[in-house]
């Protein structure tokens, strides 16, 4: 499964470095975080991270194949 997960702001190469199973790219003040997700466990494990690192998610959708 693919997934997109959009945070608001623009992360740093730094933060998004927290990030190493996804690929992100910066647009209109958000970045979107995208890759490859292999279940639940990873999904819930992802925003556990973003909430952890005070990130505010506006999205997450996952991606058709």
């Amino acid at each position: 499964m693919r997934y997109e997960i959009r945070v608001d702001g623009q992360m740093t190469e730094t933060l998004a470095k927290a990030f190493p199973e996804l690929d992100h790219v910066i647009m209109s003040g958000q970045t979107l975080l995208f890759g490859p997700v292999v279940d639940e466990a990873q999904l819930y494990g992802l925003l556990a991270r973003c909430q952890s690192l005070g990130l505010h998610v506006l999205e997450m959708r996952q991606m058709p194949e």
